[in-house]
């Protein structure tokens, strides 16, 4: 393994996943600051979302690795992967190509004011 595999397997393994083994990710548009999605990563869609720079899922419905975009076109290139204080939540800077949510809107979060 290369110094910079190692770097990052070790900074993997400092993340805190839940008992399903996922951390939630946080897409976020990173020159506007948006937020775009949330999804679910488990170790291994954070490495390669870190080695491909293509945002890559875990879907817990279908059980499946899932890249941003490759069946939509709206892609997701990221930009920086940050961990929170506790390590338990990703936030994902990206650049965003298209609509982020799934309905086809750019934002999940268009639609859900409460209160």
């Amino acid at each position: 393994m290369t110094a910079a595999g190692g770097r990052l397997a070790r900074q993997i393994a400092g993340l805190r996943f839940n008992d399903a083994g996922l951390v939630c990710a946080v897409a976020q548009q990173y020159d506007t600051k948006e937020v775009l999605m949330v999804a679910w990563m488990d170790a291994e869609a954070v490495r390669r979302t870190m080695e491909t720079a293509k945002a890559t899922y875990f879907s817990r419905s279908r059980n499946e690795y899932w890249v941003k975009g490759e069946t939509s076109g709206h892609h997701q290139r990221v930009v920086e992967l940050r961990h929170d204080c506790d390590g338990d939540a990703l936030l994902v800077m990206v650049d965003q190509t298209g609509a982020a949510c799934h309905t086809g809107t750019r934002t999940c979060f268009d639609d859900g004011l409460l209160g």
